[in-house]
């Protein structure tokens, strides 16, 4: 019988949680219409149905958080083959009232793990990928309101332990652990070179979560002691003998040692103490969007950065905005945002420089053939960055229209999954609130972010026939990050100043539509 699986949520994103199932046992669903709601940091996404039928079961409860790949529900399907698992596809995909076909999302290899395992406990962690955002008030974009898990290994019944040691592991750090954990927990774990079975666990069962591994790496980069988990007991009736060698003495050893002597690895476990809380003070919980960034960022501190500051005469982008106005806003129902006037400068400059257009890997620089630009969006308890796919193709309008309508749907939870996939570089606005110079955090696996400040009109030097003058101009600076494994300070100046060119030669000569 045909089974609806987890879909991927994002890149690097490796679980999802359910919010709430929109259909119920028995209800008759169409194809492509919503029947759950996934949370992820970012979004409560509305998730279709792959295919006509009926909804016989559902696998997996509200608030359950599961890999991606892992059955969900199960639909009766006319003529669908027996135990077929369908990957689930997202709806047409919408550009700027362009639809084109999305691509199906390949299943992930541990689906067939997941289905094994599927009673086993999960982390409620969810990974994605963001960058930081903002945006002026007639964007629109700024604030209104102000794979799946190993199963755990027992020994069965009348099974005895093996005396003999253990050979040594060759595994990465964190794969030769075979307890319950997520993919997210272990991809962390391998990530900064954490053996799992040095791991306390505070989840269900003892599992170790991601909390107790940046708990970890913490402990290890302060170099306090990081006790083991306590030793599991032998099952009743087993054999005596020689105990088995820990998990820490198979893995291979850290790159970096902890200051720590070896004798604390012994140490028990220190239990968690709850926040300390004064007379008057509040706890405010960590959603799911803040725990979201908090891990974005936490994987991109690891980015070497260096950063680039131009400064911009607005002069002709302001007097074109302001002779459009009025007619623009009569014929598109929208105000004209200088969001989508720099998003044009940059996916021209772009074009000549498609270094920049790109995603950094360990193996080399992924040159993205399509300019799909990410515009950060402030909602009211986080930041998102939903994309405009091909935003090359648009035109002015074009790239306003997209940035309006990705903005209100941010606000209102309306953003579909491929909305907040498939970036190559994100323009963000932090001018909406009055800054004038800011240091963005590149929005990893991109290799670059662009922010525009506020327009101030300042006095300037300028050159006029008779020599040089002081005027009064409107003027922006535009600031870069950028990863500096992907690409150094003379690119990212030759397409700074790209950027640059452009803004100010547009006059009223430029098109709009």
């Amino acid at each position: 019988m045909p089974r609806v699986t987890m879909p991927q949520l994002g890149e690097s994103v490796a679980e999802g949680t359910i919010g709430r199932w929109l259909k119920q046992v028995g209800d008759r669903v169409t194809k492509y219409e919503p029947i759950v709601e996934v949370i992820t940091d970012k979004v409560n996404a509305e998730v279709p149905s792959p295919f006509e039928g009926v909804l016989s079961e559902i696998l997996v409860e509200e608030g359950a958080t599961v890999p991606n790949g892992a059955e969900i529900a199960v639909i009766e399907e006319a003529g669908a083959a027996q135990g077929q698992v369908p990957v689930l596809a997202s709806p047409p995909e919408v550009t700027a009232g362009v639809a084109q076909p999305a691509a199906a999302a390949p299943a992930p290899a541990a689906a067939s793990e997941q289905r094994a395992t599927q009673a086993a406990p999960r982390d409620h962690a969810v990974t994605v990928e963001r960058g930081p955002a903002g945006a002026d008030e007639e964007s629109m974009t700024g604030p209104r309101n102000g794979s799946g898990p190993s199963a755990p290994v027992s020994a069965g019944a009348g099974a005895a332990p093996s005396a003999a040691p253990a050979p040594a592991s060759t595994a990465p750090a964190g794969e030769a652990y075979r307890g319950p954990v997520t993919p997210a927990v272990r991809r962390l774990a391998r990530e900064h070179d954490v053996d799992l079975g040095r791991v306390h666990g505070t989840g269900h069962g003892g599992r170790v979560t991601r909390d107790d591994v940046m708990a970890f790496i913490e402990a290890r980069s302060n170099g306090a002691p990081t006790a083991a988990p306590p030793a599991v007991a032998a099952p009743p009736g087993a054999a005596a003998g020689p105990a088995p060698a820990p998990a820490s003495a198979l893995a291979p050893a850290p790159m970096f040692a902890s200051a720590a002597p070896s004798a604390a690895w012994q140490q028990p476990a220190q239990p968690s103490t709850a926040p300390q809380l004064a007379d008057g003070d509040e706890l405010r919980p960590m959603t799911q969007m803040r725990k979201g960034i908090a891990a974005q960022m936490t994987r991109a501190a690891s980015v070497p950065l260096a950063y680039l500051t131009l400064e911009v005469d607005m002069s002709g982008a302001v007097a074109l905005r302001e002779r459009v106005r009025r007619e623009y806003e009569a014929r598109e129902g929208i105000g004209l945002s200088y969001v989508a006037i720099v998003t044009k400068a940059v996916v021209e400059a772009l074009r000549r420089n498609p270094d920049l257009n790109a995603h950094w890997t360990d193996q080399g620089l992924i040159r993205r053939a399509r300019v799909n630009v990410g515009i950060a969006v402030a909602v009211e308890d986080g930041l998102i960055v939903p994309v405009i796919h091909d935003a090359d193709r648009l035109s002015i309008s074009g790239l306003n229209h997209a940035v309006v309508d990705l903005a209100a749907r941010a606000r209102s939870n309306r953003l579909r999954l491929d909305d907040l996939q498939g970036g190559t570089f994100t323009v963000d606005n932090t001018g909406w609130f009055g800054s004038i110079v800011s240091a963005p955090i590149v929005n990893t696996p991109e290799v670059a972010i662009l922010t525009m400040e506020a327009i101030q009109r300042r006095p300037v030097v300028v050159d006029t026939a008779g020599g040089e003058a002081i005027a009064i101009r409107p003027m922006m600076y535009i600031c870069s990050a950028f990863d500096h494994r992907a690409t150094d300070g003379a690119q990212m100046g030759r397409f700074m100043q790209d950027v640059k060119a452009w803004l100010e030669a547009v006059d009223e000569r430029t098109a709009i539509w």
